[in-house]
């Protein structure tokens, strides 16, 4: 690790793996944008398997590279013959959960020089209108007919009149096309969409690296989601360029040093179940198809997930710390504390001397169970989107003995700028730079955060970096700096060792009465560590001078527990200061979820609605403080 001078501040740093100050952009020659990224696994996949899905208790049904190409192909000059023009910045809805039409569709844009929006499959109709609307989307796919449905209801009420052609994936029935007929929009099935393009085939246009690939949205934390503009490969303004690659299997990925420990190959699987709508799944997904491998859809339901994992038997999976946090559970039930404890150690002291295996006496005796219920063949795990408790990686990296790695970023930075690199198994860290980013830190003084002392914003620059949002010069220039920095709104420090910790959020503070500032995402973090605990949601006021929580306990856990005082406890062991601390709760028993409108497609608390859904309670632990 290394700490250069880069233009526009100091205390900025850089992959040690570079061996210059300029960050990587490209890794291999041929791959300069996304539709490169699939005609390169078409060329070494010798066109095996691509894309899979199943049925309930079937085996995996596998299209090859080239149909896959073939359709995609077909699907690009359908749009062209309908008017849709390379020349021009042309925009596709796609709203969908994950499935192969999902790849074709985007391979089937990038092939003719169109811009992918893809839309949360469990977003509200309110905030679809606001994406149609935001992104001027004439033509959108959609998976199911309920989903066009909610399309057309829009176009009704006027809310939409852009909004001219619905492409569905599944059947449905005349009656869509006739409802459709009456508002002015055209209904086709995908099947029809491919037939036409057939008849009427073209030969690709492909983008330039420079071209606009991806319009991502992030609904973040708060109103209605904003459109992040990128260049998909290397992130925003050259999202065509490789900002996918480099993201990924590139630092993991663009180092020599990783590749050596993981190359990825046609003989890898991936198992797709985290939403092609954010930026993690779709880095993760252009890698796997630069280098031939395949990938396995899960059924659409997250409760088989597990099924799918056992008969896919995937080699890469990519995964969120919600769902870690769900199997260190699950083992930690299944097996005698002790054991697991005594096992984990053994093997704990392995990879603190570098050895990553699965094939030890621990192994054979105490986690054999375990990787089998992955499927038995994961070599390749990576973490991210959200904090991963030390203890909690450190187990799994054990259990599991795979490569296994953590990193940090946002949409905004196509996902990634950081990464844990090979042979650094140590945990409570999202890694060192990622070859495609630099990183600085800078003072936040109101937070007592100076980068002199190795503590700061987080702020990133690279080909990663994103251009801006779609028409809002005003919230691009809040990210964006005039040279070019990402600021990212977390609170970093740098370790001895050169990496990174995430240890306070900026975005989110406030102060309280007293003039304390408050960063309640960090708070919420400590007190997860109550096993008893689900979810927190912490709450302070500027009129108020200490915090409140709503908790949702873990039903699981709760009945050994003396709830109320380990969660004290807890804030108090972790170092919290007085101010910092909770000083009345409510329980509630219902999860904060996507359905109930209290967590992003993401599965971050969406602070605002929690804060108006819960108003009554927390006026309630205000007003009783006072009794």
């Amino acid at each position: 690790m290394q700490s250069v001078e880069v233009e526009g501040g100091e205390h900025a740093r850089r992959s040690s793996l570079l061996n210059s100050d300029e960050p990587l952009i490209y890794y291999y020659d041929d791959v300069r944008t996304v539709y490169d990224i699939f005609q390169r696994g078409v060329q070494v996949s010798n066109n095996g398997p691509c894309l899979g899905v199943r049925k309930p208790n079937q085996p995996y049904e596998w299209i090859s590279y080239k149909e896959v190409s073939d359709r995609a192909e077909c699907l690009g000059s359908a749009l062209l013959h309908r008017g849709f023009k390379p020349s021009h910045v042309q925009y596709i809805g796609i709203f969908s959960q994950n499935r192969p039409e999902w790849v074709i569709i985007e391979q089937g844009c990038y092939a003719f020089s169109m811009v992918v929006v893809p839309l949360y499959d469990t977003l509200g109709t309110e905030a679809i209108t606001y994406i149609v609307n935001k992104a001027d989307l004439s033509l959108v796919f959609c998976d199911k007919p309920d989903k066009a449905k909610l399309l057309l209801t829009s176009v009704e009420k006027g809310e939409t009149p852009i909004l001219n052609t619905i492409v569905i994936m599944e059947s449905f029935g005349m009656d869509l096309v006739e409802r459709g007929k009456k508002c002015g929009v055209e209904v086709f099935s995908m099947k029809e969409i491919e037939e036409l393009g057939r008849a009427h085939r073209q030969k690709p246009m492909p983008p330039k690296p420079e071209d606009l690939a991806v319009i991502c949205f992030t609904s973040g934390t708060t109103g209605t989601p904003h459109y992040i503009m990128q260049n998909l490969l290397s992130c925003m303004c050259k999202i065509n360029s490789e900002a996918f690659l480099l993201f990924f299997f590139k630092t993991l990925p663009c180092c020599c040093i990783f590749l050596k420990t993981f190359m990825p190959s046609s003989d890898d699987v991936l198992i797709s179940f985290l939403p092609l709508a954010h930026m993690f799944e779709r880095v993760v997904e252009c890698v796997v198809l630069c280098h031939g491998a395949r990938i396995g859809f899960f059924q659409g339901d997250i409760r088989l997930l597990m099924d799918d994992l056992k008969t896919l038997q995937p080699t890469v999976f990519p995964v969120v710390p919600r769902l870690l946090n769900r199997m260190f559970d699950k083992v930690n039930t299944s097996l005698k504390r002790w054991m697991l404890d005594f096992a984990s150690k053994r093997k704990e002291a392995e990879l603190r001397s570098g050895i990553v295996r699965n094939n030890s006496f621990w192994d054979k005796v105490i986690f054999r169970k375990i990787q089998a219920s992955l499927g038995g063949k994961v070599r390749l795990m990576v973490t991210g989107a959200a904090p991963v408790s030390a203890s909690v990686l450190t187990f799994l990296r054990t259990a599991l003995g795979c490569q296994f790695y953590e990193g940090y970023g946002q949409t905004e930075c196509t996902a990634g700028c950081s990464l844990s690199l090979p042979g650094d198994w140590t945990a409570g860290h999202v890694g060192a730079p990622m070859p495609c980013s630099i990183i600085k830190l800078v003072d936040v003084q109101e937070m007592n955060y100076l980068a002199a002392k190795g503590e700061g914003e987080v702020c990133v620059k690279g080909p990663n970096v994103f251009c801006g949002y779609l028409k809002d010069p005003e919230k691009t220039a809040e990210a964006l700096d005039k040279d070019g920095w990402l600021h990212t709104g977390d609170i970093g420090k740098w370790l001895p060792n050169g990496t990174l910790k995430i240890i306070d959020r900026k975005k989110h503070i406030f102060k309280l009465a007293q003039g304390e500032y408050i960063a309640p995402e960090k708070i919420e973090n400590v007190y997860l560590r109550c096993e008893a605990l689900a979810q927190v949601f912490v709450h302070g006021e500027s009129l108020q001078a200490f915090l409140v929580a709503i908790v949702v306990p873990d039903p699981e856990t709760l009945r050994n527990w003396l709830f109320c005082v380990n969660f004290f406890k807890i804030g108090k062991e972790s170092g919290l200061k007085s101010f910092e601390q909770v000083k009345d709760i409510v329980m509630h028993t219902e999860m904060f979820s996507i359905e109930n409108g209290l967590l992003t497609p993401t599965l971050k608390a969406k602070r605002p609605e929690l804060r108006k859904y819960f108003q009554s309670q927390i006026d309630e632990l205000y007003a009783n403080a006072k009794m």
